[in-house]
């Protein structure tokens, strides 16, 4: 509402796999063309899970900002940063844990589902109950309209938008607000500022959804508002309070579909993942030994590419001739499985050449890394200690 900004982190796990590329970051480069883009390493939320081994984030963070920017993450189009480095996120969690019921963190469907994956650690913890309070922390701090998710982060961006409604339902009636919202509507000019009330009507008597929309527009282009009287004109717009917090909405990404080299989804604890950055001669090995089709005991046997794992990466990197004569070939015997994977290695291989030729110059200079970081952390706080201010004024906490 506030801006069309998108948020998104990751948690430091090093470096990451072809996977993670195809899943998340290769819609992370296409979005920061479209959008404002902040993309933050989620190192606090690495401990929820890892507080009794610190010792491997440090390491694990720069190999894997590396990974975003091999991938195409570019710092002249978006802000990266860690979010340790920004304190206020820890001060807007702590905030919004004043206000959020014990009953809506134990009901978020990963808390569970966590528990029973990670049997082996102790999660009986308030931060791993509270981490999807400190996730909604993140992207709230940045009144983001938008977060990239799949299908199974959906609920925690619902739970975002349930503390933003919750937070702006009990701090939003700031005393004289429709005095200050009237006042705001004159800031914007006469012309506008009839569109406005009309609009307003439209909406609140007749429930006119295109109405509150145009508003909202109008708002976005008024230049001459200060971020508060922005706030009160949405929040006056719907007839609520003041909107101190935005809801944001998710932005579903298709499910990855990046096989790993034994056929089931890539995963460093599968043991089958296959490294961004990895050593070209490794990945040739890894993919020349994949399992196939159970069928084809002799380069003679005829087989059936939907049962072969490797038929899984042609979907991903082949063109439609390529699969049409994998599906040909295989099915007559008339090519060999090693055949049929080298079109797959050299489509892997062209694929991490790009990635190796961008992250090299980080790799020979880590100050251009380290800059690139610290730049993104000083944007993020800037914006982080704005919405602290507003948050901090509707919650009484600033007295001298």
């Amino acid at each position: 509402m506030f801006t069309e900004r998108v948020v998104s982190g990751m948690r430091p796990t090093g470096a990451l796999h072809l996977g993670h590329y195809h899943g998340a970051l290769k819609n992370w480069v296409r979005l920061q063309s479209e959008h404002p883009c902040l993309f933050f390493v989620a190192d606090w939320h690495a401990l929820t899970t890892h507080y009794d081994s610190p010792e491997i984030i440090g390491e694990n963070v720069w190999e894997m900002v590396i990974d975003w920017l091999a991938a195409g993450i570019d710092p002249q189009q978006s802000v990266l940063f860690i979010q340790s480095r920004v304190p206020e996120h820890a001060e807007l969690h702590l905030l919004l844990s004043m206000m959020t019921p014990l009953g809506w963190l134990e009901r978020v469907p990963t808390y569970k589902d966590q528990q029973e994956k990670l049997s082996s650690r102790d999660l009986s913890t308030y931060g791993f109950l509270g981490y999807p309070l400190l996730q909604a922390a993140d992207i709230l701090m940045y009144r983001a309209a938008w977060v990239p998710v799949g299908e199974d982060q959906v609920p925690h961006v619902e739970f975002t938008r349930e503390i933003a409604r919750r937070f702006n339902h009990l701090f939003g009636r700031e005393p004289g607000f429709e005095d200050k919202a009237r006042e705001a509507v004159r800031k914007l000019g006469s012309k506008r500022a009839k569109l406005y009330q009309q609009m307003r009507t439209r909406y609140q008597e007749q429930g006119d959804e295109t109405a509150l929309e145009q508003g909202r527009e109008l708002l976005d282009q008024a230049q001459n508002l200060s971020m508060g009287d922005r706030e009160r004109l949405f929040g006056f717009l719907e007839g609520s309070g003041r909107i101190i917090l935005a809801e944001p909405q998710a932005l579903l990404t298709e499910a990855s579909r990046m096989p790993g080299t034994d056929g089931q989804k890539m995963s460093k604890s599968y043991g089958n993942a296959i490294a961004m950055r990895e050593d070209p001669e490794s990945v040739r090995r890894k993919i020349r030994t994949m399992p196939t089709d159970p069928a084809r005991v002799r380069r003679t046997d005829p087989g059936e590419p939907e049962r072969c794992p490797v038929w899984q990466l042609h979907l991903v990197y082949s063109d439609e001739a390529t699969r049409e004569w994998v599906q040909v070939g295989c099915r007559s015997a008339s090519i060999g499985c090693l055949e049929c994977k080298q079109p797959v290695i050299d489509a892997i291989l062209a694929e991490q050449q790009a990635f190796r030729e961008r992250a090299q110059p980080y790799l020979d200079d880590p100050s251009l890394l380290r800059n690139i970081v610290a730049d993104g952390c000083e944007q993020a706080r800037k914006i982080a200690q704005e919405t602290m201010r507003e948050v901090r004024e509707a919650m009484g906490l600033d007295y001298d």
